[in-house]
């Protein structure tokens, strides 16, 4: 179970990075679209890449799984908040799936590090 939660821990860190530095102009069109400030969507971009960092360090060095636990339950509520946000403005259900898709991740990450799973 660890070696799929290192997995997940890749998989979720990888995401974020491309979406936040590399088409960072989809993130720019959102951010007004949900009525929210650059400032918010700076702050937002950089606590994400923070805490994708957390989790890529937490792949090699295993005996950080307190920051792993905490970095994944913070970036699940950040997926919660982006649900919120692409149902306030009513987008389809393809705008959901990634970040349905990073929260079960995040969940998973955090239970298998806290050892419930």
């Amino acid at each position: 179970m660890e070696n799929l939660s290192i997995f997940a821990q890749l998989i979720v860190s990888i995401s974020v990075i491309i979406v936040w530095v590399f088409r960072r102009d989809n993130i720019t069109i959102e951010f007004k679209q949900y009525g929210l400030s650059k400032l918010s969507q700076d702050i937002v971009g950089a606590v994400k890449i923070s805490l994708a960092t957390i989790l890529t360090l937490g792949a090699w060095y295993l005996e950080i799984k307190d920051a792993v636990i905490i970095s994944s339950l913070l970036m699940a509520s950040l997926m919660i908040c982006a649900q919120y946000y692409h149902a306030k403005v009513s987008n389809p259900l393809s705008k959901f799936m990634p970040s349905i898709a990073l929260l079960i991740l995040c969940l998973f990450i955090a239970a298998t590090s806290y050892g419930l799973i």
